[in-house]
């Protein structure tokens, strides 16, 4: 019979409700009896003891909130008797941590197929960038990608046109009562399966090694500041550098603080052993004919030689996997996120990389990241990051305080402390390998922090940037995020989920809250289905969809 409580950590006051519990049930958890005077909704925690205004409450073992009315036992927390409060943190608080690293037997020998650049890195997919360096070239990109896309076979699905010619067909007739009246559409792609023989099988694309061209734009590259000119040179250096990718066309005004030598300086020194064709054009040389015309041409000569490179096989320690979560959920921090992160330990095990990104979501956590630091030089970088940025957010009216959206406290998180001891859980239990500001390169082996906003697209904007081939994120709620040089794999907290939006998520980790699977399990099992994803066997929903997000984070002022 599945469990209907969880404790999370010994050290906890709250225990969790896996199912709805409504007024005046009585649950039992181990050897105590719990009255429930108010209904409570699964996903959502009550007291195991009587709060008194300003006593802390504790979830994970650490604290995650002070109450601010008395709260009866059995009684849920919510907004109304609860507000964040989260242990203090710092060097002088270190402690010795241990790690027993997980069995990898299983994933040993294993190997993905993957495309093999001359830095010695290996790509998930085989991608070829158009990028802007600044805004106002972003017509030009999209009458590039609306001129390759149609024509070399990579152009999404157009069921809607069809759908308004027939409206427009109804209209012209005088038939509008038929429109009012019409039976709602089905949805072509419901059904289909996820199974995938690679890019090269798709009928009307003639280059069948290249997973597809990729189109950035931006609001950037001008009339910000130069530290948001160099962050977002940065971050298009890595996208370029990425190991998703072959090369790539870049479009500059000419005019903008970004220039040109500035981005091929940055890609020579992010990585000086790369041998990626970066094509440069500026439109103040001539017309914007001869500017795309050229650009066109150019591009697909090296298409032509991007396309001659084959998968071939990889062992698992090449993966670098971004770690994030969205749209987050009361169940997120006690099924996906643990589940991933069992997967980040036993990949860094492995020799591979993980990127945990979301500095906002560390808040109350930062002490037990503290202790996991290889040392105290990397501990102050991590410090610093986190107290820079807390003081911006503050001096903006906000703070790391604010950040659980609506949905995430009407579905169980209630203050910023218990959202971000679960978004920590992605991390796993391993020592932390580096500490990296935005669009930095992850290149040490086994757990990478990342300093990115909560913001689901900004976040996985810089991850990838830091070189994720492969970004997993895990959602309560439900998002169709992607990225346009990394997969995105959307992975449910719970079953529910993956049920109301089948064309969203890929993988399920709610098996873990009903009790078929266990954490290890699933995330092993995850692992297993990654494999098959980075040898390109299979697309992501995201990638079926179109689904290519970039949004930069834009920190200085506009000038």
């Amino acid at each position: 019979m599945p469990e209907t409580l969880l404790k999370v950590h010994p050290d906890d006051n709250v225990l969790v409700a896996l199912t709805d519990l409504p007024a005046g049930a009585q649950v039992r958890y181990q050897h105590q009896l719990f009255e429930i005077p108010h209904g409570i909704s699964a996903k959502h925690k009550f007291v195991t003891e009587a709060r008194q205004p300003g006593d802390p409450v504790r979830m994970y073992g650490v604290t995650v909130g002070r109450a601010t009315r008395v709260i009866g036992r059995g009684e849920a927390i919510t907004t109304a008797n609860l507000h964040h409060l989260a242990d203090p943190y710092g060097l002088h608080r270190r402690q010795p941590y241990t790690y027993l690293a997980p069995d990898v037997s299983r994933f040993a020998n294993r190997t993905f197929m993957g495309y093999h650049r001359a830095d010695g890195r290996v790509g998930t997919r085989n991608y070829w960038l158009v990028i802007p360096l600044v805004f106002c070239e972003n017509r030009n990109v999209l009458m590039l990608k609306d001129a390759f896309e149609r024509e070399l076979g990579y152009a999404q699905p157009d069921q809607y046109r069809e759908q308004v010619r027939e409206l427009l067909h109804l209209y012209q007739h005088g038939q509008t009562d038929l429109i009012r009246k019409k039976e709602p559409f089905v949805d072509p792609t419901q059904n289909k399966t996820l199974q995938h023989n690679g890019p090269g099988t798709l009928p009307g694309r003639p280059f069948a090694n290249l997973d597809g061209i990729r189109f950035l734009t931006h609001d950037m590259g001008c009339g910000g500041t130069r530290q948001d000119a160099a962050a977002l040179c940065s971050l298009l250096a890595g996208y370029i550098n990425n190991p998703n990718v072959a090369g790539a066309t870049v479009l500059s005004l000419g005019c903008q603080h970004l220039q040109t030598n500035m981005l091929t300086n940055e890609v020579r020194r992010q990585n000086p052993h790369g041998k990626k064709p970066v094509l440069l054009y500026e439109q103040q040389a001539g017309t914007e004919y001869d500017l795309l015309s050229r650009a066109i041409n150019d591009t697909f000569l090296h298409l032509i030689e991007a396309n001659r490179l084959t998968r071939q096989p990889a062992p698992l320690s090449q993966l670098c996997v971004g770690l994030k979560c969205g749209g987050s959920d009361g169940f997120s921090g006690i099924s996906a996120n643990p589940a991933i992160g069992h997967l980040a330990d036993v990949l860094g095990t492995l020799g591979g990389r993980t990127v945990l990104a979301e500095f906002p979501e560390l808040c109350g956590a930062e002490q037990n990241l503290l202790d996991r630091m290889p040392d105290d030089a990397r501990a102050t970088k991590f410090i610093t990051l986190m107290e820079t940025y807390a003081a911006q957010a503050q001096a903006a009216g906000s703070g790391f305080d604010m950040n659980p959206s609506p949905g995430n406290i009407k579905d169980g998180l209630i203050t910023d402390a218990i959202k971000s001891a679960g978004a920590a859980k992605k991390g796993g239990l391993a020592f932390i390998a580096d500490v990296l500001d935005y669009a930095e390169p992850a290149t040490a082996i086994g757990l990478n922090l990342l300093c990115t906003p909560g913001n689901d697209v900004e976040a996985t904007t810089g991850m990838a940037g830091s070189g994720t081939n492969l970004i997993l994120f895990t959602t309560g709620l439900g998002t169709p995020t992607g990225n346009p040089a990394c997969p995105v794999v959307k992975i449910s907290t719970n079953t529910a989920l993956l049920h109301r939006m089948p064309d969203v998520i890929d993988f399920d980790s709610g098996s873990i809250i009903s009790g078929e699977q266990t954490i290890e399990q699933n995330g092993e099992n995850l692992l297993e289905w990654l494999i098959g994803l980075a040898s390109g066997t299979y697309l992501t929903k995201a990638e079926q969809l179109g689904q290519n997000d970039f949004i930069p984070w834009k920190r200085g002022v506009s000038l």
